[in-house]
């Protein structure tokens, strides 16, 4: 019910009014039935904007932090997220991918749509990163097609840091689904989950127009992190596209 509520009373009108985002390609994502949408993640805003303009409901897997927050801001925030339907998944530990995985599928058992974000976590500089396959995983076990979704903008409005976004001009583009049933049964092969995330990763790209890093996010991050100020200035990393 508090998912409905904010998606059309409380922060959708908002977010639309605000943004104003462009919609492009929405007629790929089915009307009914399991799939996964999959997108690149620039921005905290990303997990408003997507559910905003879909007509359907989707669940997000989110990290575990959102949820464990201290303070009366770390419960609100965590009752916000609960109440809109959203999924904790702790990113720590052996376990934590298979976890995701469990969730993930336990939402497609539904006939739900499921939201993912394949790079792990967000971009720090607007590029899009090397996808992990667990959502290949998931695609493969449960049978369903794959939406590639491009935010674009969301790094501009609200890059890594800000906590309050700025107005800035987003499109959401929704790319054709990617259909990989010739890899069924083919779930525990480390071949053919590569294979299908690049695939579904160039999908991204290609509505994104983003630089494509052949890296994991967090790695670049924690690689960027160590670099010094002086550097910083000299090679600044742009977001294109």
């Amino acid at each position: 019910m508090f998912y409905y509520l904010l998606k059309y009373v409380l922060l959708g009108p908002l977010l639309r009014l605000v943004f104003r985002p462009r919609i492009e390609g929405l007629e790929h994502v089915p009307s009914s039935g399991a799939a996964i949408v999959a997108g690149n993640h620039l921005s905290f805003s990303d997990h408003f904007l997507m559910p905003a303009v879909l007509k359907r409901r989707i669940t997000f897997l989110a990290k575990a932090e959102y949820f464990t927050g201290p303070g009366l801001k770390g419960r609100l925030t965590a009752f916000f997220f609960h109440s809109a339907g959203q999924i904790p998944v702790d990113r720590s530990g052996k376990e934590a991918g298979q976890a995701a995985i469990r969730e993930g599928l336990g939402v497609l058992d539904k006939g739900e749509l499921l939201g993912i974000y394949p790079e792990g976590t967000r971009s720090h500089d607007g590029r899009l990163y090397k996808g992990k396959v667990g959502v290949a995983v998931m695609a493969l076990k449960a049978g369903v097609p794959v939406i590639p979704c491009a935010m674009i903008g969301t790094f501009e409005a609200q890059p890594p840091g800000r906590k309050i976004p700025r107005i800035h001009p987003v499109v959401i583009r929704f790319g054709e689904p990617l259909d990989f049933s010739r890899y069924a049964g083919m779930e525990t092969e480390k071949a053919v989950l590569r294979a299908a995330t690049d695939e579904i990763m160039y999908a991204i790209l290609t509505l994104s127009e983003q630089e494509y890093v052949d890296q994991y996010a967090a790695d670049a991050k924690a690689a960027d992190a160590e670099r010094g100020p002086e550097e910083k200035r000299r090679f600044p990393r742009v977001p294109r596209g």
